[in-house]
């Protein structure tokens, strides 16, 4: 999961691991927690498509 520059800020979009396009401020997350977040908005890659890896239908 990428986050925005500050310190506990929220985070902008979910990758799957690997994916080029992540940036340096990302952390790893469960496929649970990726899950949640794609359902509360937060923005999946469009390089990557972690909502496809994870089953979600957008």
């Amino acid at each position: 999961m990428r986050q925005y520059r500050s310190a506990g800020s929220r985070p902008i979009e979910v990758h799957v691991g690997g994916c080029y396009a992540a940036g340096k401020r990302r952390r790893a997350i469960t496929r649970e927690q990726a899950l949640a977040a794609v359902d509360d908005g937060i923005r999946a890659c469009i390089h990557c498509r972690p909502d496809t890896e994870l089953g979600v239908l957008g």
